[in-house]
């Protein structure tokens, strides 16, 4: 028999995107033609960070040599997030930009305790299990920091930004989608516990990626000072729910760029 799912509410689409600059065909055009390009740039992003629909779009610098930007993009649809990548692509600097890799995902919050007590109060019986879930998701929907999660607005004084894809590891012994759902819960609670303790010094957005990537999650922690991100993966590393059930992907790391940096960056000389 399957273990029981747990129960979850999603929010708004985000989609990232890791992109290089081809600096030798941004250095060929015509002066005049970069400058057009800076300008339109700043225009794009200024429409796209605060859109008549709903969400935003920011930019940060990468730091490494992989990449020169993470675009990160959060829309209500995902109609709306394939109509802002397209809007990239079409524009000016989509021409001298390059994919390096992207995420596609949507805010979520996992009911594991919501999804406990149902299992419970179930007893086996499925449909009841379904009915308690989606209560508890309604009512949990409504809830402000439920709402913040899942429509995140990170403080504009935090600069720095980290993000990385994870998984649950599902290999005999330590199989994460084969543990009683009680179990699961206990987990994530002292998991919840311990980022808890970064409250006021990291902004975390969680995202749901099953069915839309390799990868199951994405988590992007904004912080005002960058080692705190480092500290609290540090720290939740040695939760249970880390230690024994994660994995990790790639890890990027940049600092926003400011509204009207868009010509500094692009300078070539």
């Amino acid at each position: 028999m399957s273990e029981l799912f747990p129960g979850t509410i999603e929010g708004w689409y985000v989609l990232h995107q890791v992109v290089r600059i081809d600096w030798s065909a941004l250095r060929s055009r015509a002066a005049e033609e970069r400058a057009a390009l800076v300008s339109e740039t700043g225009d794009l992003f200024a429409s796209l960070a605060k859109p008549d629909t709903a969400g935003w779009s920011a930019a940060f610098r990468l730091i490494g040599g992989r990449a020169d930007l993470m675009l990160i993009h959060c829309r209500e649809t995902l109609d709306e997030l394939a109509d802002v990548q397209l809007a990239v692509r079409r524009s000016r600097l989509g021409a001298v930009l390059h994919v390096e890799y992207d995420f596609t995902s949507v805010t979520e919050v996992g009911l594991y305790h919501a999804s406990a007590e149902a299992a419970s109060e179930a007893g086996g019986d499925l449909k009841k299990y379904q009915a308690l879930l989606e209560q508890a998701a309604s009512a949990e929907a409504a809830s402000p920091h439920v709402r913040t999660r899942l429509y995140p607005d990170p403080p504009a004084d935090m600069r720095y930004v980290s993000f990385y894809p994870m998984s649950k590891r599902r290999m005999h012994p330590d199989n994460w989608f084969a543990l009683p759902i009680a179990e699961r819960n206990r987990m994530m609670m002292e998991h919840g516990l311990s980022g808890r303790r970064f409250a006021g010094r990291i902004f975390q957005v969680i995202t749901g990626a099953l069915g839309f990537e390799s990868w199951e999650w994405g988590v992007t922690l904004f912080a005002r000072e960058p080692l705190d991100i480092k500290r609290v993966v540090t720290e939740l590393r040695y939760d249970e729910a880390s230690a024994k059930y994660g994995e990790f992907g790639d890890f990027f790391v940049g600092v926003r760029l400011r509204d009207d940096g868009w010509a500094e960056l692009l300078a070539v000389g």
